[in-house]
């Protein structure tokens, strides 16, 4: 009985571990394929430098003063929980480091780089903000 236990738990291990690598192997495609596209559109080289300025840069919306910036909701330590700053709703960590699940769908990424390049910059990224802010991302 404790050996069937024992092979019962190190095959629940292994299966974990193989969802595990085929998530960041879905992540790293994702990330890859859409900086692809970035760098494409925008025509020039991607900066992960220029994407951490992006990020943590202040902008101040026109139609009450208030500041905001990327790090208003998300925080500046992308490894943990953010929280929306209208809503209050937790938002997981950006990292991809600690939330594997992070840019691992395209249709997701563009849907909120969409509303959150609005609601921060009051219009919607380049392509070159994009590169550069998933860049950044990517590698924390």
């Amino acid at each position: 009985m404790k050996l069937y236990s024992t092979l019962t738990k190190g095959i629940f291990l292994s299966f974990m571990a193989v969802l595990l690598l085929l998530s960041q192997i879905s992540m790293a495609n994702t990330i890859n394929d859409l900086l692809s596209v970035y760098t494409e559109e925008s025509g020039t080289q991607l900066n992960a430098e220029q994407g951490k300025q992006l990020w943590n840069k202040t902008y101040t919306y026109s139609k009450n003063g208030q500041k905001r910036s990327c790090t208003s909701c998300h925080g500046s330590d992308l490894t943990k929980n953010g929280k929306h700053q209208r809503t209050g709703k937790v938002i997981k960590p950006m990292a991809p480091s600690v939330n594997p699940l992070r840019f691992t769908k395209i249709k997701k990424v563009e849907k909120w780089f969409k509303r959150n390049c609005k609601w921060t910059l009051e219009r919607e990224c380049t392509a070159q903000e994009k590169g550069d802010i998933l860049l950044f991302l990517s590698k924390q």
